[in-house]
């Protein structure tokens, strides 16, 4: 196993000599004569495991270092013990306050520095094993939410005239076409991940209407039209930002730009972004997409409908952008084809 590393700060060379005997047959010892290159070496690529800090040194004293090293994400997790020979109350109170850990006075006893040593860097170890512990088990449960809105996002397409492939599709359009307007990363790809769920709602729609091979009548457009709403139920209230984006675009994916969309008729930017960008994706798949009922269009048909649409039904920023996406969207087409293209 490694041992640790320790970095001593002091502006006395006799000090940092003294506690390098002490501590180097059992760690790994690195040494700073003042608080900039202590800095330095803290953030540097090998940091060090606790720092050991002097408070009186000349142009940046010890309490600086501290509150430095505490206010930089990099640094602010190193443990720092302090070394000195400033022993009242109120000093000890300052260290503590600025976020050290433990107060070692001078002139230092060997046995009490190696034993606070120790102690301070078992307990980050500790620390540090317990935090990748949550944040594996957080990454674990975040995947496994992910997989499931895909699961369900597939069973809806499956109960409907269409094919899981359908979702993957319709989901990496949408990514591609947030990434185009520039949206941030992270919102991509949560849109990437909620974007499947979009039709959820078809699973409460009666067979009789949502596989009926000829045109719907009004009562039965009514209750087609209903799966925007049911999906906004299936998915609920959840303080997780991949469900909240799920429930905003299923509910909102069939508004329309001009007002005419349902279930709210919402208008324009009233309508979110997430679901102005799912309605184009989702739109230009089932138009490009063969099924066993009809044959898919050609991209040159479903653009010219797209560009047609601009401002009507979709976002007329949106669909140049999209326009701009077609060589990675025929990509997608290709790697993820249904199985009636075979």
């Amino acid at each position: 196993m490694d041992k640790a590393t320790v970095l001593v700060v002091d502006d006395t060379p006799e000090n940092i000599d003294v506690l390098t005997g002490v501590l180097k047959s059992h760690y790994k010892v690195k040494a700073a004569l003042n608080g900039k290159v202590a800095l330095k070496l803290a953030s540097g690529k090998n940091r060090p495991d606790l720092i050991l800090l002097d408070i009186m040194m000349p142009d940046m004293d010890g309490y600086e270092v501290c509150q430095k090293l505490k206010s930089d994400p990099v640094t602010a997790k190193i443990p720092v013990i302090f070394v000195t020979a400033k022993s009242e109350i109120e000093d000890e109170q300052k260290g503590f306050d600025l976020g050290a850990v433990d107060y070692i006075t001078k002139p230092v006893s060997p046995p009490i520095v190696l034993a606070r040593v120790k102690t301070q860097l078992a307990m980050f170890d500790q620390a540090r094993h317990l935090e990748n512990l949550v944040k594996k088990r957080t990454e674990e449960l975040e995947e496994t939410r992910v997989e499931i809105i895909r699961r369900l996002g597939k069973a809806a397409e499956f109960k409907d005239n269409e094919t899981g492939m359908h979702v993957i599709r319709m989901s990496w359009f949408s990514r591609f076409l947030a990434e185009a307007l520039g949206e941030p990363e992270d919102w991509c790809e949560l849109l990437y991940n909620a974007a499947p769920m979009h039709d959820i709602g078809k699973i409460g729609i009666p067979d009789r209407v949502l596989l009926k091979p000829a045109k719907l009548d009004e009562d039965e457009w009514e209750i087609m039209k209903m799966h925007a709403n049911y999906g906004a139920e299936i998915i609920g209230e959840h303080p997780s930002p991949l469900l909240q984006l799920a429930k905003e675009v299923a509910i909102n994916h069939h508004e329309k730009w001009n007002g005419k969309g349902y279930p709210n008729g919402l208008k324009g930017e009233e309508i979110p972004l997430s679901a102005r960008i799912v309605a184009i994706a989702d739109v230009f798949d089932a138009l490009t997409s063969e099924r066993p009922y009809k044959k898919a269009w050609s991209e040159e048909k479903a653009v010219a409908l797209l560009k047609e649409e601009a401002g009507e039904h979709f976002d007329p920023t949106l669909v140049p952008l999209f326009i701009s996406c077609l060589p990675k969207v025929r990509e997608i087409q290709q790697q993820y084809r249904d199985i009636f293209d075979e």
